[in-house]
């Protein structure tokens, strides 16, 4: 019963959200083998000057053992 939760910086649309979840559905899917009555999807709104402080240094950089696909920044950037 794979739980999607995915944070990004706010300022997206409720028909972006509902495409965006749409979309890793199917790709949990897809990747799993599962249906996607098993699938649930979590967005949570970030504020832009709050991202590195409450998604990057804890979610990134403390927990890289996590992280599947590294972001193209850093906290330098």
């Amino acid at each position: 019963m794979p739980h999607v939760i995915l944070k990004m910086v706010e300022g997206r649309t409720e028909e972006q959200k509902k495409a965006l979840s749409d979309a890793l559905t199917l790709a949990v899917t897809t990747a799993l083998g599962c249906g996607e009555d098993l699938v649930s999807v979590a967005i949570e709104d970030v504020k832009d000057e709050e991202w590195m402080a409450k998604v990057y240094v804890p979610d990134i950089q403390r927990q890289p053992d996590r992280i599947y696909r590294m972001p193209g920044y850093g906290p330098e950037d």
